[in-house]
């Protein structure tokens, strides 16, 4: 449903030239949801708005529902629905009115597709006369994916639909696209949370641009054959100094209130600094990840 092949994108910013895209390449199938994993300025936007046919890519090639991102984008915007990072609906229109207007926009009616969008609007129904502009984050979060389900697209895009919302909406939004993908629809999502990654059926990680990996999170997780060891003491930041500097370490960073450590040839040295708490640990998804940039 969505193919990628050696996308390049830049930008020009006064006499710099910034690479968004770097020779990105990777399939989606039918009714799978897809996760495009990385930090802020990775590339994720850059990517969605080329696959909504909303800026062009400088090289490389792209189809969304078979059809091409460059020359054939009016009948891709009538097979996706897409919903940007940035809240983008109508703030003085009622929920009411936004999703009436977009139903118009495709052609359909709120009743035509009620049955799409049912699970979710029950849930802002209560307050369908209030502004967009006066909704919380989790039910703006709600509205704008309804929008984007009105004309039941084959393909959603979903750009970071989960960040700065609260952990509860986090749970609810993501229960709501178990069950959109249990209706064959194709979505790709991006986050930079990485505990969300654990949630889709494969992921790609994305680094400055250029795609490090894309497999299963599973498979991700079980092909990094480094020992993790998790690390705290009373002054988690003198012994974060500590660790750097020491040789037999590979990497070590911040994690919560612990410190994730990789000790090269993945022995632990007797020399350790006293008074700390040490455990071996599964690694997650956000250790393959520090792993794969390193590479």
């Amino acid at each position: 449903m969505i193919s990628v092949k050696n996308i390049s994108k830049t930008y020009t910013q006064k006499s710099d030239t910034i690479t968004a895209l770097d020779n990105v390449s990777f399939d989606i199938e039918k009714g799978e949801l897809f996760g495009l994993i990385g930090p802020d300025g990775a590339g994720k936007t850059s990517l969605f708005r080329i696959l909504a046919t909303l800026i062009e890519q400088n090289s490389g090639q792209a189809t969304v529902c078979g059809f091409d991102v460059s020359t054939q984008w009016k009948k891709i915007r009538r097979c996706i629905g897409y919903m940007p990072g940035r809240f983008s609906l109508y703030q003085d229109l009622s929920i009411e009115e936004n999703l009436k207007f977009f139903a118009d926009i495709f052609g359909t009616t709120i009743e035509e597709n009620y049955d799409i969008i049912h699970d979710i609007y029950v849930q802002i129904e209560p307050f369908k006369t209030r502004r967009a502009g006066k909704l919380s984050g989790g039910m703006k979060q709600k509205l704008a994916l309804c929008c984007a389900l009105i004309h039941k697209p084959e393909v959603l895009l979903l750009d970071e639909p989960t960040t700065g919302v609260d952990p509860v909406s986090r749970k609810e939004f993501w229960a709501i696209l178990e069950k959109l993908k249990a209706m064959n629809i194709t979505i790709m999502v991006s986050t930079p949370y990485m505990d969300e990654a654990i949630l889709c059926q494969r992921i790609a990680l994305i680094q400055n641009g250029k795609i490090l990996s894309v497999d299963t999170p599973q498979n991700i997780i079980s092909k990094n054959i480094n020992a993790v060891f998790e690390i705290r003491s009373a002054d988690n930041y003198s012994l974060l100094e500590n660790l750097r500097q020491r040789n037999d370490v590979e990497s070590c960073y911040m994690f919560g209130d612990t410190l994730h450590t990789v000790f090269k040839d993945n022995i632990l040295p007797q020399n350790l600094p006293q008074n700390i708490y040490i455990q071996k640990i599964t690694p997650g998804i956000e250790d393959c990840f520090i792993e794969q940039m390193k590479k």
